[in-house]
């Protein structure tokens, strides 16, 4: 055995020592050279046969290639400023590797990006073609950086879809596919995938987001899966949920410009990822970073569209914006605005601080700002401090103004005047004058619809609210309900609501539910009560709030009409027990139609557990109701 031993270590010390000699220096691109000697001895000995030879080591050791040094015409592609000095290098007499004809493709892409006048006469220099000719010829050979770079600059250069050279490309990077690193496929994705769409290579794309989708786990920095969310996400669902499982995984890495940029992303795709805004939300709380105002505004942006509530990211965001307040624009102060009403939020000092922004710069301010800023204070019931001044600027900044906005404009910003309290004559008649109304009464979009429906209560406004106004008004045929008034998913405290009513009142012929009015409101229930506090059938007795209106006795002396409104949580702001403005305006508008209101809030039902309690409920709040109307 120790003989045999010893052979083998001869037969091994005399292959290294043929071997040796032939070994290239590093950093030359060349395959080492062996002797025929050594190939010969390698093949008859028994040595080559053995799996832990040094010639099999060897063998493989002289396959791979090291990278070249930097030549002098690296350098000369680097530092060209015109294509003519890259396309000169063709006929210089340099030795143009199998790299360089694709990095002087990739710098004519880079310097030719803002003179897309100039692709066209490229295209028709021969040297140009004689470049597209060389790298076709060495694609096999192109590196795999260069290779992606290459494709994403040959699409920039607008070559047709038909161009053999760019075919040829697209099959190299297809066959290319599982060799190459993520990192690659992501600048593909990221670089290319709009050209893909547009010249019609829709099966490289549909690999590539394949690929990227199976290979999600390689991903390793936060800053690839952000990108990545944000230019390839829309295009793969399947890949965007894996990005979003990465984040997840990644998000306790991110800065606060990583995390605005997933939620902007997120927000812009209208995408709704509960556990990953839970995850960021935690960080944005619990890390003490330092948030730019550009980066409060897009979060406050992205919440908002989101609708996510997070009131402790709320309290911070409003926090940290007030003292950049005065250095906002107004775009931004209108932005800020919107996004805080979209997600019910009302921070008294930062809503007064836009007010003074706004006063500060009345002379400046553009009125779509100024219809920004005052829908938000609209829905979310804000009544600012300076009051007179702020709307005083308003109705001055709308007096010339308003008919030059857009219909729809109009009409929103009327009925936040509306909801405010503050509108007057002129901008009533703005609206409600035939020839803007008319469009939307017979339009039958989601937002022509909304629209009518904010006509309406424009419309109880000038009835219920102005007496003194003397029209034009909406025209009788249009104050009829529509179906799509009642159209509505019943939900558990209204059916509970209405059931208690009618045990309550012994029978449904004593009191109406769902009572569609022409104001533009609908009434959850509706009772008559007598002098003497009995139920009387409504529907034997005048009711002019009904369009048209029907019945013909008169009420009893001392008869009352109750009108019982529910308020859900999202009539809410949130954290808050005040009515949204809309909601506001309703209840408003409901009593001053002679009802007595009774209101039905969510925390106050949600503690009554049985049929009795609320049964009990709802005959206190009635007599409450009737009590302070004679108090008054």
């Amino acid at each position: 055995m120790a003989a045999r031993l010893v052979k083998w270590c001869a037969c091994l010390l005399r292959e290294a020592s043929l071997v040796a000699p032939a070994v290239a220096p590093v950093g030359r691109l060349r395959f080492t050279q062996v002797t025929p000697r050594t190939l010969t001895s390698s093949a008859t000995s028994r040595s080559s046969h053995f799996p832990g030879s040094l010639s099999g080591l060897l063998e493989k050791e002289q396959v791979f290639a090291t990278r070249p040094e930097q030549q002098e015409v690296d350098q000369l592609i680097q530092k060209a400023t015109r294509p003519e000095e890259l396309l000169e290098l063709l006929n210089g007499g340099h030795c143009l590797q199998e790299n360089h004809a694709a990095l002087m493709l990739i710098q004519l892409s880079r310097l030719l990006s803002d003179k897309p006048e100039y692709k066209a006469s490229l295209m028709q220099d021969a040297r140009f073609q004689q470049l597209l000719q060389l790298v076709n010829g060495q694609i096999a050979s192109v590196w795999h950086g260069p290779l992606v770079r290459l494709l994403r600059s040959l699409y920039a250069l607008a070559l047709p879809a038909a161009c053999k050279e760019l075919q040829s490309v697209e099959q190299e990077v297809r066959w290319r596919m599982r060799r190459l690193r993520y990192k690659h496929l992501a600048f593909l994705a990221e670089s290319s995938a709009t050209y893909m769409q547009e010249r019609g290579s829709q099966e490289l794309l549909a690999e590539l987001l394949v690929h990227l989708e199976r290979r999600w786990a390689e991903i390793e920095d936060g800053r690839m899966v952000v990108a990545m969310m944000a230019k390839t996400g829309p295009l793969s669902e399947p890949l965007m949920n894996r990005l979003e499982d990465k984040c997840l995984e990644l998000v306790e890495q991110f800065g606060p410009d990583e995390l605005r940029k997933v939620l902007v992303t997120l927000a812009t795709q209208n995408r709704r990822s509960v556990p990953l805004l839970r995850a960021i939300s935690y960080h944005l709380v619990q890390k003490p970073f330092p948030l730019t105002k550009g980066i409060l505004l897009d979060l406050a942006y992205a919440y908002g569209k989101l609708g996510f509530q997070q009131p402790q990211v709320f309290q911070r965001l409003a926090a940290d914006l007030l003292p950049h307040t005065p250095s906002l624009t107004s775009g931004e102060v209108a932005r800020c605005a919107k996004s805080f009403a979209l997600l019910k939020w009302l921070s008294g000092p930062l809503f007064e601080a836009f007010v003074q922004h706004v006063l500060d710069r009345a002379q400046t301010i553009p009125v779509p700002h100024l219809c920004n800023v005052l829908l938000a204070f609209a829905h979310l019931n804000f009544h600012p401090e300076r009051e007179d001044q702020f709307f005083s600027l308003v109705h001055e900044k709308l007096g010339s103004a308003l008919t030059g906005l857009h219909p729809a404009l109009q009409v929103d910003v009327v009925w936040a005047l509306c909801v405010l309290q503050q509108v007057q004559e002129a901008e009533l008649q703005a609206v409600l004058r035939p020839d803007l109304h008319t469009h939307f009464l017979e339009g039958g979009s989601p937002k022509d619809q909304s629209t009518f429906q904010k006509l309406l209560h424009i419309n109880a406004s000038a009835q219920l609210e102005h007496p003194e106004y003397t029209g034009p008004h909406l025209p009788a045929s249009a104050l009829v309900p529509r179906l799509s008034a009642l159209d509505r998913k019943v939900t558990p405290l209204q059916k509970e609501l209405q059931d208690t009513l009618k045990g309550l009142l012994g029978g449904s012929s004593r009191g109406s539910f769902m009572v569609p009015t022409q104001y533009g409101w609908v009434l959850d229930a509706e009772v008559l009560l007598d002098s003497e506090s009995q139920f009387l059938p409504p529907r034997d007795f005048v009711a002019p709030h009904l369009a048209p209106p029907s019945g013909s006795q008169p009420l009893p002396p001392g008869a009352k009409r109750l009108a019982f409104l529910r308020w859900e949580f999202p009539n809410y702001g949130s954290r808050s027990r005040d009515l949204l403005g809309r909601f506001a305006l309703a209840r408003r508008h409901v009593q001053a139609a002679g009802f007595l209101v009774v209101d039905v809030p969510y925390y106050e039902w949600l503690e009554l557990r049985s049929e009795w309690q609320k049964g009990a409920y709802l005959k206190d709040k009635m007599r409450k109701a009737v009590a302070e109307e004679l108090a008054k």
